[in-house]
């Protein structure tokens, strides 16, 4: 049993979150010497910024700088601007405490498996009506895991087990398919990892909040790691290919947030695990694939694989009829020349819906931008052997080109969003460490939320 709210706040000192127009008022409160401390340390409530309000007994207290918005990552950094291992608690009424909660919690995220940890971050107090915020911020930690984790570490198998035993936690349940079935109910995806050692295998979530809510399809472009096939990268952009999975762990992070804040939904979650690597009996260019719709797919390129796996699992995912079909992928470099590493490219079918998720990630400061299914580029796709190609004929639109093939697997009245993601941080800002990131996971739990009408 957790302690009452009063006496952790007396275990813990006190974290002022100061705006700068708010700042003169703010000194007032203090005693003399403690407010010229903070002048002269030059303190001026810059977001991020923080310094430490002194007492006779050494620390009284600290003061964080917050900007006029409300966003998370004013509190990024404070988890390692504080003293290690030190408790706090938010003062004060100048701050939303679940954008702190969230901020604090995603700022002090490190990965560590093959790193001895320096130092320890300081420690938040969870305030009232901020538990949704640790859930979220737990969520997209568990999803940075996966990311951030090398290929040896994580295989297909690997990852379609973490799916699978986040649906055992959370009163799901799992079916994890390999092998033959794999090759006759999913082919193309077969195909893709059929160079490798390492089996691909298809994890198919399922779960229910309500069993007469909404079903939502969550399909996740799981490549462990992508040498680009016998199409190979050069070595600079082979080098975070480990993240290449970084659209399925987006779609398990948002399953995560549904499913423990038991939305009224039902989920279907498809993660497509493979590793597309070189031998033998990797795919060629110019094969033709059959796929699960039974379109056959000629091999322009073997580094455009993850729209094979996708492919696949967006039929599947439209046989089951649900409410809306929602893909990631970390599919595109054209989505990041285009829009950079911190926008998703966001494609969709249904104009309310592309509008829905333009909102939540708006008003969860998590953006992607709506980018469009160009009719007139369709024909790109074109070959004169099978009845598409997975690359275009014109090296242009690279990022719509990719998703107008993912189109032809989603039926014409079916509600769709495709979301080409990044899954990185490039450097180290706050809350946002250097490595995976779950990008767009607030923004789609955000719009499910409102979809279903919230908790």
């Amino acid at each position: 049993m957790a302690a009452p709210q009063s006496a952790q706040n007396a275990a813990s000192a006190p974290l002022h979150a100061i705006s700068a127009p708010d700042l003169t008022q703010f000194l007032q409160t203090l005693g003399a010497p403690a407010a010229a401390f903070l002048r002269a340390c030059g303190f001026s409530a810059r977001a991020g910024e923080v310094a430490f309000i002194p007492g006779t007994n050494g620390l009284d207290g600290a003061v964080i700088g917050v900007g006029a918005d409300t966003s998370p990552w004013h509190f990024g950094a404070a988890p390692w601007a504080l003293p290690e291992g030190s408790k706090w608690h938010l003062a004060g009424d100048n701050v939303d405490p679940a954008q702190a909660v969230l901020g604090w919690h995603l700022g002090a995220y490190r990965w560590l498996r093959h790193k001895q940890q320096e130092r320890a971050p300081a420690e938040l107090v969870t305030p009232p009506g901020a538990e949704l915020a640790v859930m979220i911020a737990e969520a997209i930690c568990a999803a940075r895991d996966l990311i951030n984790a090398p290929a040896a570490d994580l295989g297909p198998q690997g990852l379609a087990e973490a799916a699978a035993a986040l649906a055992g936690r959370h009163g799901g349940n799992a079916e994890i398919i390999t092998g033959q079935a794999l090759e006759v109910g999913f082919p193309s995806m077969a195909a893709v990892g059929a160079g490798s050692p390492r089996a691909p295998h298809l994890a198919i979530l399922r779960w229910t909040g309500d069993a007469q809510g909404p079903l939502i399809a969550l399909c996740g472009k799981g490549v462990c790691f992508d040498t680009g096939g016998l199409d190979l990268k050069p070595s600079a952009a082979m080098l975070r290919m480990k993240k290449d999975m970084g659209g399925a762990a987006v779609m398990l992070a948002v399953a995560e947030m549904v499913m423990r804040a038991k939305l009224p939904l039902r989920l279907l979650v498809l993660i497509g695990a493979v590793e597309n690597a070189i031998s033998g009996t990797a795919m060629r260019p110019m094969d033709v694939l059959r796929t699960r719709k039974g379109l056959r797919v000629e091999i322009g390129n073997t580094d455009a694989e993850g729209r094979l796996v996708l492919c696949d699992l967006l039929q599947f995912a439209a046989e089951q009829n649900p409410a809306m079909i929602l893909d990631a992928a970390t599919l595109t470099g054209a989505a990041r020349v285009a829009l950079g590493p911190d926008l998703p490219a966001l494609f969709s079918n249904d104009d309310a819906l592309a509008e829905r998720l333009l909102n939540a990630g708006v008003a969860v400061q998590d953006p992607v931008w709506r980018l469009p299914l160009h009719d007139g580029y369709d024909s790109w796709l074109a070959s004169p052997f099978a009845d598409l190609s997975n690359v275009a004929t014109k090296p242009m639109a690279g990022a719509v080109t990719a998703a107008l093939f993912l189109r032809r697997f989603v039926p014409q009245n079916q509600p769709w969003a495709h979301l080409d993601v990044y899954a990185w941080n490039d450097t180290t800002r706050p809350g946002r460490p250097e490595g995976g990131e779950a990008q767009a996971a607030r923004a789609i739990f955000k719009m499910l939320h409102d979809f279903s009408g919230g908790m």
